[in-house]
């Protein structure tokens, strides 16, 4: 284990408590915390973020993402493989798949996944890399905010991990009056649509 590593996972043993027992602190104390955390984190390696769920019967669940930058990937696997063995705690590496059904907020925009279409973009000349139209509920799609917003969305429904490694391209249009006849396909199918596309891909 590299010292940087080693420092991360000292602190947190140091502080596993504190950590577990969160909810039981008063707000000002819970931001406090975790902004420890996070400094902590980025002294390991800046760049990485992490997401603590709340506190059940099973302990809390601790994601640590690098954001979809794939130069960090390396670090985030890292960091969980060296993990200690704690009661309480699953240590889980990159942002996890929610499923297809989803209502994402991002900046002042709502996406909902059941109002939403995709189609395959096709790149002969990088077949491996997957190009991605996406149909949305609004009229302003050359606002930034939609775009990454609908970035967020697909990332929420296929994970960090795959959203990053496979989607090379995006862009995003309105909803047209026929999506099938277009060549769209709901996006709530489109969990189902990477699994198959990593099968054609490895073939």
């Amino acid at each position: 284990m590299n010292e940087k590593i080693n420092k991360f996972w000292n602190w947190f043993v140091a502080n596993n408590e504190r950590l577990t027992m969160l909810s039981e602190y008063s707000s000002e104390e819970q931001d406090k915390m975790l902004d420890e955390l996070q400094e902590n984190l980025t002294a390991y390696c800046e760049g990485l973020t992490f997401d603590m769920g709340e506190q059940t019967k099973n302990g809390r669940r601790l994601v640590f993402s690098a954001e979809g930058d794939i130069e960090l990937f390396r670090y985030v696997v890292e960091l969980v493989e060296n993990a200690p063995d704690l009661d309480w705690w699953e240590f889980v590496p990159f942002k996890q798949p929610h499923g297809n059904d989803l209502k994402v907020h991002f900046g002042k925009y709502y996406f909902d996944t059941k109002k939403m279409y995709f189609q395959q973009l096709e790149n002969e000349e990088e077949p491996d890399i997957l190009g991605l139209r996406v149909a949305i509920d609004h009229p302003e799609t050359d606002d930034e905010d939609i775009l990454v917003g609908t970035y967020v969305t697909l990332e929420a429904m296929i994970g960090e991990f795959d959203c990053a490694t496979l989607l090379g391209y995006l862009d995003v249009c309105t909803v047209p009056e026929k999506p099938a006849k277009e060549g769209f396909r709901p996006l709530v199918d489109f969990p189902e649509f990477i699994e198959w596309f990593k099968i054609q891909r490895d073939k």
